[in-house]
């Protein structure tokens, strides 16, 4: 009778999360997927059903692959530079004896606490062919001759725009992977000294098979951080410039619903975006399973 009272009072303290869960996340997605069977223009109340016919158009449309090719660079470089630079700042910062690690950890951190917006117009300013720090910076050290148009170029503008995201979001993991790196006992490290081990070989065998579970979540944390944070740099610093060489799926989803009031078209969109971020992360998930190793 007391194990009965206690779980309808779980249920109880569940369901009101629960239902703004369902209201504020579970209808969207079902109503976007309804709505990407419809031509509708998102400003009258009726809809035109046509099926699978907005899917059809997409894959052939030259401008959704070039989005979606631009998302793919984000969601390989992104996470593997953020990776690496986060990785060696949070060993340095644990295992070495600086005095001011408390003062690096707020440094590197303070990018996570400036607004998106703030950083895109920031980086949009420093990347300034005119008027921006790089250019004059590369003209005071002597080299001119790799000045740009950082923003105004295709090869240029989504290394671009990967730089401001990795600056962006480095600090954040390199605290989670220092709080994984703080758990491993010291002992290891002593022991793994003491049989001749390198820098190199006590990092692939003590400290990247203890802290792998850390590093699955983060990857799957940079999956929606990448489609998200392409989003909002891109909207914000290029717009999809040059010459739409820097869009990706959202800032197209939006231009198609706010901009060609085509909301059934950009629900299309959204919706494959969906898709293809959960398809990925349950597999980035299954690859990257382990068995998890304690000491």
């Amino acid at each position: 009778m007391k194990d009965k009272k206690f779980k309808i009072f779980l249920a109880v303290c569940v369901l009101p999360a629960f239902l703004l869960f369902c209201f504020f996340a579970v209808y969207p997605v079902i109503k976007a997927f309804k709505m990407s069977m419809y031509n509708w223009s998102g400003l009258s109340s009726s809809a035109e059903f046509i099926g699978f016919d907005n899917f059809k158009t997409l894959f052939s449309d030259g401008a959704f692959w070039t989005s979606f090719k631009n998302n793919i660079f984000f969601l390989v470089f992104f996470p593997l530079i953020t990776i690496i630079f986060s990785m060696i700042f949070a060993i340095i910062l644990t295992q070495s004896k600086l005095r001011e690690k408390s003062l690096y950890r707020v440094i590197f951190f303070f990018p996570n606490v400036l607004s998106m917006v703030v950083i895109g117009v920031l980086f949009t300013y420093i990347y300034d062919p005119s008027l921006g720090i790089l250019n004059s910076f590369l003209d005071f050290i002597g080299l001119s001759t790799l000045k740009h148009a950082w923003l105004g170029e295709s090869n240029t503008v989504l290394w671009a725009l990967v730089f401001t995201m990795v600056w962006q979001a480095v600090g954040y993991y390199m605290v989670i992977y220092m709080a994984g790196l703080d758990s491993i006992s010291p002992d290891l490290y002593e022991v793994a000294d003491l049989e001749g081990a390198t820098q190199v070989q006590k990092f692939k065998f003590v400290t990247l098979p203890l802290l792998w579970e850390v590093v699955r979540v983060t990857l799957v944390f940079f999956i929606t951080n990448a489609l998200n944070l392409s989003f909002i740099f891109v909207k914000i610093m290029t717009n999809g410039g040059p010459d739409g060489k820097s869009e990706v799926l959202l800032t197209y989803m939006f231009k198609q619903a706010f901009s060609n009031t085509n909301y059934g078209y950009a629900m299309a969109i959204g919706v494959v975006v969906f898709i293809f971020a959960l398809g990925l992360a349950a597999i980035v998930n299954k690859v990257t399973e382990k068995e998890n190793i304690q000491y």
